[in-house]
């Protein structure tokens, strides 16, 4: 029989090939199996802090040993110096960013100066700082993305951080973002030139922000609730152990 319609020949053929042994060699075989999915990046929730976090911030900044305060400050900034600092902070001219663990404690912190220099009012200098046992983790680059979008959003055209040149994890972090670095001895000068704020950079902001505080509200409940059940099982044994002295 022979089949005269286009439709049903491409049919037959599809049907025929389809119950036709493969003969794919190995590296073509392999190269149609499906590729294994990428792991997603985990997004780590950054808020805005304000003054109500003062103790926090200082917290932070005091537990950051010598070196690091030499690096983050540019000097050995004694305990004292650094409460003046966060004396200082000026939350409303300023943006603070910062990253909680379950405890509450903040283990990451940027400081995000705008220029108060009218001629370099489309300018602001970023600031970090991470615990050395959170190190490792990438949070410097994502508390600087966080800056910068930020920045964008509130019409600064230019970047720049003032860093050691010894303090090579900043100046990387500033170099992987496309700063331009001017180094002049033992101090070094890092500006990113800022694109324009944009519908994606102010929604991406939003969603971030409201993220971070949905976050940090389930931590604090978190944690009101662990140190209430310590205050229960610390009254428990309180009572078990007036008991036994009381057998004895």
């Amino acid at each position: 029989m022979v089949i005269q319609s286009p439709i049903l020949k491409a049919a037959l053929e599809a049907g025929r090939a389809f119950l036709r042994p493969p003969v794919a060699t190995a590296p073509q075989a392999l190269q149609r199996l499906p590729a294994m999915p990428r792991r997603a990046a985990v997004r780590v929730p950054i808020r805005s802090i304000g003054p109500r976090h003062g103790e926090r911030i200082s917290a932070h900044l005091l537990a950051l040993g010598p070196h690091d305060r030499y690096l983050r400050f540019g000097y050995a900034a004694n305990d004292e110096q650094i409460r003046r600092y966060v004396d200082g902070l000026d939350f409303e001219r300023d943006e603070i960013f910062g990253i909680f663990n379950r405890k509450l404690q903040l283990i990451a912190m940027a400081h995000l100066a705008l220029s108060t220099d009218p001629e370099l009012k489309s300018c602001a200098e970023f600031g970090v700082s991470v615990l050395a046992h959170a190190r490792g983790r990438g949070y410097g680059a994502r508390l600087f993305e966080r800056a910068e979008m930020h920045a964008r959003n509130e019409g600064v055209d230019m970047m720049f951080i003032h860093a050691l040149s010894e303090n090579t994890a900043m100046l990387n972090i500033a170099r992987k973002a496309g700063a331009k670095i001017e180094r002049d001895g033992s101090e070094s000068e890092a500006y990113l030139k800022l694109l324009p704020a944009d519908l994606d950079s102010r929604v991406k902001e939003l969603l971030e922000e409201q993220i971070a505080q949905s976050d940090y509200r389930l931590k604090v409940q978190a944690k009101q609730f662990w140190d209430w059940l310590a205050l229960v099982q610390e009254v428990r044994s309180g009572v078990q152990d007036s008991r036994h002295g009381i057998q004895r």
